[in-house]
């Protein structure tokens, strides 16, 4: 029951809250107004941090969205140049988060982080295409044990100045497994390879870690029938 109404705090927000906390108590002492105002900002950080539960659709071939957000676009891309990977196309689904959604970046394939690449840009505002390209962004890619690879990218937004990533390279990671957070408003593409199959739209709300974002299995011919 305390699920439905206590959700966790990421643990990079703790110092957020409690600088706010401070500032807040500080300023009640001396000027009441101002009090009121940075217990305001305090509560938005706290709401801006959490870090809600979610249930992970486990089925093998299955790609989760890594983060809440809505979907701005899918549409074919390269991938980011630096993971050096070839001019091959994939599918990329770049999803936008806003100030009110969850910013905390779930893994959405299992496997061996096999790259990480770290890439100074700029900070356009993350609902542009343009920004996956030109921001500041972290690029990952995942090797499954069975599969084809994919790749996603953490990317800054207008607002954001910070992307944080708990990942190493050669770290085995499970599917909507917590790998990092960006603050404060940000995008996430994810690269899909042709053998997967995009199962959202632009427009549609996602669920970080719960979502179905793609199906590698979709494209399989039926079974026919059952063993005589």
């Amino acid at each position: 029951m305390l699920r439905r109404f206590l959700t966790p705090l990421h643990p990079d927000g703790f110092k957020f809250v409690l600088a706010g906390t401070v500032v807040t108590l500080l300023l009640f002492l001396f000027w009441v107004r101002g009090g009121w105002a940075a217990a305001i900002v305090t509560l938005w950080l706290a709401y801006f941090f959490r870090d809600p539960w979610r249930v992970t659709p486990i089925r093998p071939g299955l790609l989760v969205s890594p983060a809440d957000g809505s979907v701005v676009s899918v549409a074919t891309a390269p991938l980011p140049a630096e993971l050096a990977l070839g001019d091959a196309t994939f599918t990329r689904i770049g999803i936008f988060l806003n100030l009110f959604d969850v910013h905390v970046i779930r893994a959405p394939l299992g496997g061996r982080v096999a790259a990480l690449r770290y890439t100074k840009g700029r900070f356009l505002n993350a609902s542009r295409d343009e920004a996956s390209r030109h921001n500041e962004r972290m690029a990952i890619r995942i090797v499954p044990a069975e599969g084809a690879e994919i790749a996603f990218a953490l990317v800054a937004g207008l607002l954001a100045r910070r992307i944080v990533c708990d990942l190493r390279e050669g770290q085995e990671i499970v599917t909507g497994q917590r790998v990092g957070i960006i603050r404060f408003g940000s995008r996430v593409d994810v690269y899909c390879p042709s053998s997967y199959v995009p199962m959202v739209i632009a427009g549609q709300r996602m669920v970080g870690g719960e979502t179905v974002l793609a199906d590698g299995l979709a494209q399989e011919p039926a079974r026919q029938g059952f063993a005589q």
